[in-house]
């Protein structure tokens, strides 16, 4: 079963670029090619699928940054990363990208072979959503690898002549894969085994390679993982004898999930949030960058705010000025926390941090409400999904909704059915959401549907502490919630291939932006990274 982390899968990571699920994926998949290949890779194989996302959006909305980045070996946050196309020059790789069917099943598949001077490696992985990934194939093997463990490939034809030797001497589990082009032994642990191991592996005979593969998550997984409830319904019946409110129980399945305290988890928030608020606060200083559809709407926001010219509402102003904020920030490659993806990283913390700076409440109580937030995170992330490729925009700004709707009922000091109704309401809201970004960048209309999401989580916080009946229990609708998003046209699923994305409008802001980025037609892109 799916046992999501709110550090991994709901509210992270802190990353430059306009989606998650292209940018900080990508790199995280790099990085994993890179330790695969011991950091020496000098040719680079991609393919993409044609009835795939990626085929039509992996230069528009950053995937190729991101992972050549991972390539590079840099983190998601790095300020080379609007840079990436020189420095792989400069580092002298050789990198092409073919558009051809490799039989996907997964919208995010990304298929690279890789080579260096001495060795050829092949890796098959998806970009689950909000930044997730998992490798499913290393040369010809099925695997599942989420990052979440320090990964060592023994790579053998003889397993049955090792295992006794690891039997002997590590506490790990192994998982022989004998069907790829190159049989090896995988083990899975939260460190990489001893020096002195390794060394005396690398002398047997049997032995033909060995690659160590770090970890790209924050929170690791363990071995005999249990966390003290998955739905909201085991959640209610797990809270009978403690009547905890939303974010305490958050407390208490992280710190079981992480394998940390209680503090630590809300100490991890503190930090998160901090990196929000700077983020929202250097985005109202305004912001530039070259290959952007919008410039930065919330100045003449704030402006007309501070003049009185806008219809009054202090904390729903509020609350549109910092998505909007958050929002331009992202897509100025600036700093931000993918929350619960880059695309949808302006509604959560616009709506409670606007709320929080309207109201003037404390940062105590703001870290509480992100917990909050995060505990209906982890129900749609295991039960659902954040990746707008596979549940169209419903899966991003509208789980951003319901996620803010319940941190905004704790900052009301509303009561624990309270959130979860307000949670309820606003997901409900949300069902259908059309993911078409214009001119396949990640700003318009996903400003608008940032700003919808948060107004639409005050209004449901507001219902519920005044007790309308959300009908639908939460687990009932993220399930819904799913289907619902599967079955949207492919099309209107993050590919830019219906809506408003092929709009006469949006195909003329989509040629003249990659006029002034010197890519103005396929053919000079391929020149550059052989797109095939």
């Amino acid at each position: 079963m799916n046992l999501p982390s709110i550090f991994n899968d709901v509210l992270g990571p802190v990353m430059r670029g306009p989606s998650s699920s292209h940018c900080a994926a990508s790199l995280r998949i790099g990085r994993i090619c890179r330790d695969l290949m011991e950091g020496e890779i000098k040719t680079v194989s991609i393919q993409y699928d044609p009835n795939g996302s990626l085929a039509t959006t992996h230069k528009s909305q950053g995937s190729d940054m991101g992972l050549f980045g991972g390539f590079l070996g840099w983190e998601a946050d790095d300020e080379r990363l609007p840079h990436y196309e020189e420095a792989i020059q400069e580092a002298g790789l050789d990198i092409s990208i073919h558009i051809e069917d490799i039989g996907a099943n997964h919208p995010n598949t990304y298929k690279i072979t890789l080579f260096n001077s001495s060795e050829m490696r092949e890796l098959t992985a998806l970009s689950t959503g909000g930044g997730m990934i998992e490798i499913i194939q290393i040369d010809g093997s099925d695997v599942s690898m989420l990052g979440d463990f320090y990964e060592t490939l023994i790579y053998t034809k003889e397993a049955d002549k090792i295992i006794p030797y690891l039997e002997a001497t590590v506490d790990c589990d192994f998982i022989i894969k004998r069907n790829g082009r190159t049989p090896f032994i995988e083990i899975k642990s939260q460190s990489f085994l001893p020096v002195n191991i390794i060394q005396e592996l690398e002398e047997k005979e049997e032995v033909s390679s060995i690659k160590q593969l770090n970890p790209v998550l924050p929170i690791f997984s363990r071995k005999g993982l249990e966390v003290p409830f998955i739905t909201c319904a085991e959640m209610l019946d797990y809270n009978k004898d403690k009547k905890l409110e939303l974010w305490e129980l958050a407390l208490h399945y992280e710190s079981a999930r992480g394998g940390i305290s209680e503090s630590q988890v809300f100490e991890k928030m503190r930090n998160l949030v901090g990196i929000m608020r700077t983020s929202i606060l250097q985005g109202l200083k305004g912001t530039k960058y070259k290959d952007r559809i919008l410039g930065p709407q919330s100045l003449g926001f704030q402006s007309k705010l501070e003049k009185g010219s806008l219809i009054q509402g202090d904390v729903l102003n509020k609350i549109i000025l910092y998505v909007s904020s958050m929002m331009e920030m992202k897509s100025s490659m600036g700093v931000i926390v993918a929350a619960p993806t880059a695309g949808a990283c302006g509604a959560l913390p616009g709506a409670i941090l606007g709320t929080v700076a309207a109201l003037e409440l404390s940062e105590e109580e703001s870290i509480k409400a992100m917990l909050a937030a995060g505990m209906i995170g982890v129900f749609i992330s295991a039960h659902a999904t954040f990746a707008a490729e596979v549940g169209g925009c419903q899966a991003e700004c509208g789980a951003g909704s319901g996620m803010a709707a319940a941190g905004l009922v704790t900052l009301a000091q509303g009561d624990l059915n309270q959130t979860l109704s307000a949670s309820s309401m606003a997901l409900q809201n949300s069902f259908g959401m059309t993911c078409d970004p214009i001119a396949n960048r990640v700003e318009a209309p996903c400003l608008g549907k940032n700003i919808m999401a948060a107004s639409n989580a005050l209004s449901c916080a507001n219902m519920a502490l005044a007790d309308y009946d959300a009908l639908i229990p939460i687990d009932e609708v993220i399930d819904s919630m799913d289907k619902v998003g599967k079955s949207i046209a492919h099309e209107l699923r993050c590919t830019g291939l219906g809506g408003l994305a092929i709009t006469k409008t949006s195909l003329e802001i989509e040629a003249r932006l990659n006029q002034q980025s010197g890519e103005a037609t396929l053919a000079e892109a391929s020149r550059k990274f052989k797109i095939c």
